[in-house]
């Protein structure tokens, strides 16, 4: 839920003609200065910075939040987040054929209907839109990051995850971010971009720490939680109501996901007595 503040203040950047690439490369510098303030250095840890899946790793988010703060330019924030969370499913399935996590025929039925609300909502072969293309290029992208996230967990410490994917982003959206006009440093732009910056790094951060506890196939579900925040912020910040089919897509994609959450925690308890 925590990175719903953080694009709903990338948004309202991007409506105000704010550059989805200087919006990505503030959230990635900001954090990332944060981060070294708060927790201190990267320490000896820096020369890990130069692992080649380190690297893939913060591409994939890097890449994840440029097309989703360009997604959210021009599409209702419901909407993207309705085709963004083909996420977890890319998550579920490259965890299972690469990680060797363990499915179940529940889970995997879930996670197909849940494909099946995000078909509703991007509604193929009805004139696709730009947004909505990248909203699904976006939730593949954060996929495969969630299966890396938990490929990489157990070799790197939760801040060495963040702060390398922080700094892999600032390095490499600093080109495109800073070409552009800057905003003018308002308190309200100034705001906005701290808010869009350290909302969206606290999430992700969450997300590194729940993947060293569980596997993907376990958190990924718990993401579909935020669908709920995204509709509410569209229609209170932007007065942008889904249409009736991406709200029965919407609705279908929320409660597969929470159901196949309540099937995990039900086996997690019956294991326990085991």
């Amino acid at each position: 839920m925590l990175h719903r503040p953080g694009d709903t203040s990338g948004k309202l950047l991007t409506v105000q003609g704010v550059s989805p690439f200087f919006v990505a490369w503030s959230r990635f510098t900001i954090a990332g200065l944060v981060l070294i303030t708060v927790l201190g250095g990267l320490g000896n840890a820096k020369r890990q910075l130069l692992h080649w899946p380190v690297i893939f790793r913060g591409l994939l988010i890097t890449c994840a939040i440029c097309t989703f703060v360009t997604a959210l330019r021009s599409e209702p924030i419901a909407n993207v987040f309705g085709v963004f969370f083909v996420g977890p499913i890319v998550s579920y399935v490259l965890a299972a054929l690469l990680l060797g996590e363990k499915v179940t025929v529940s889970r995997s039925v879930l996670l197909g209907l849940s494909f099946l609300g995000v078909l509703l909502v991007v509604k193929p072969g009805f004139g696709v839109r730009e947004g909505i293309l990248l909203a699904l290029l976006a939730g593949c992208l954060h996929g495969s990051y969630l299966a890396a996230t938990r490929w990489l967990s157990g070799r790197y410490e939760p801040r060495f995850m963040l702060a390398s994917q922080l700094v892999i982003g600032a390095v490499v959206t600093a080109p495109l971010g800073l070409a552009t006009d800057l905003p003018d440093p308002t308190p309200a732009n100034l705001f906005l971009i701290c808010l869009s910056a350290l909302g969206s790094a606290l999430g992700n951060y969450l997300i590194v720490v729940s993947s060293r506890m569980a596997p993907s196939t376990w958190v990924a579900p718990l993401m579909y939680s935020q669908l709920i925040a995204a509709t509410v912020a569209g229609v209170a910040v932007f007065g942008q109501w889904p249409d009736a089919w991406s709200l029965v897509g919407l609705a279908v994609i929320l409660l597969s996901g929470l159901s196949s959450f309540w099937i995990a925690v039900r086996q997690s308890a019956a294991n326990a007595k085991l």
